[in-house]
């Protein structure tokens, strides 16, 4: 006759064993172990590039080089005449030019050098370029802008002299940096500005003397140059690379060539203008 008594560690037994094999069919179902689990999200992951996981990419510091762009800027055919400036409107202006002046915008030297064009890397340069602890200038002396056009690097800062015994303003109008507008009713007046953002080319006038203005690009690199009174340039300290140089004028417009220099090589090429249409 069966005996309670006896039949717990018959219950024993039985549980034992049933737990038994859940656990292997556990096991062998591949139930309950985390790696399994992680691997359908690690191949998503995988599948779209570890973005989930990869950190983004920081930007190398650019490199200077020892390479070096020159050449020449010319001008094809009869140079234009440019305007002829009339600062009666202002005597202290007047009394400080003693022959005719004329708007710099095509100085055309006697062997057909072009003055005043903005050469610069426009594609190709590689890393980021801290900006120079020397400060750019540009003054307003004799009631003229000096430089008429110069390059500088995005977050240097700007020094705006004032060298004349009258009231100038000097008015940026740029379209990607923060515009501003400066009275300067005293010589010897300093204000400094900065441009945060590349951009070619700012303009600059004078809103009191309306023959003044100037040109500023606003670069991420210092690879740049202004072309001199007979045409010549020169771009200096370039790492070795394929670029994208281009010439840029008031109002000739702008030009462009890809050229190729290896290390501590001078590559010598020349742009020529034509007058405007």
């Amino acid at each position: 006759m069966f005996k309670p008594e006896n039949s717990f560690p018959f219950r024993v037994t039985n549980a034992f064993a049933l737990a038994a094999i859940g656990m292997a069919l556990t096991v062998s179902c591949g139930g309950g172990r985390e790696d399994d689990d992680d691997k359908p999200k690690a191949a998503a992951a995988a599948k779209e590039g570890g973005a989930a996981t990869t950190a983004p990419a920081v930007n190398a510091a650019g490199a200077m080089g020892s390479s070096v762009v020159t050449g020449k800027i010319t001008f094809e055919g009869t140079a234009p005449a440019n305007e002829k400036v009339k600062m009666t409107s202002d005597a202290y202006c007047a009394k400080q030019h003693q022959t005719e002046v004329s708007k710099d915008e095509v100085l055309v030297g006697a062997d057909k050098g072009l003055a005043n064009v903005f050469v610069y890397v426009k594609d190709g340069v590689k890393g980021t370029y801290p900006a120079p602890a020397v400060n750019a200038k540009i003054d307003q002396n004799g009631c003229t802008y000096h430089p008429h056009v110069f390059g500088m690097v995005a977050g240097q800062s700007l020094d705006i002299l004032n060298s004349d015994a009258t009231l100038h303003n000097i008015h940026a109008l740029p379209e990607k940096n923060e515009p501003f507008n400066l009275g300067m009713p005293v010589q010897g007046m300093k204000y400094t500005k900065k441009f945060d953002k590349p951009e070619v080319m700012v303009k600059i006038k004078c809103d009191v003397h309306g023959w003044m203005s100037a040109y500023v690009g606003v670069l991420p690199h210092p690879f740049f140059a202004v072309s001199a009174p007979d045409g010549t340039f020169s771009i200096k300290d370039l790492p070795p690379g394929t670029y994208t140089i281009e010439a840029w004028h008031e109002k000739l417009g702008a030009q462009t060539q890809q050229m190729t220099v290896g290390d501590k090589e001078t590559k010598t090429t020349s742009f020529t203008f034509k007058p405007a249409a």
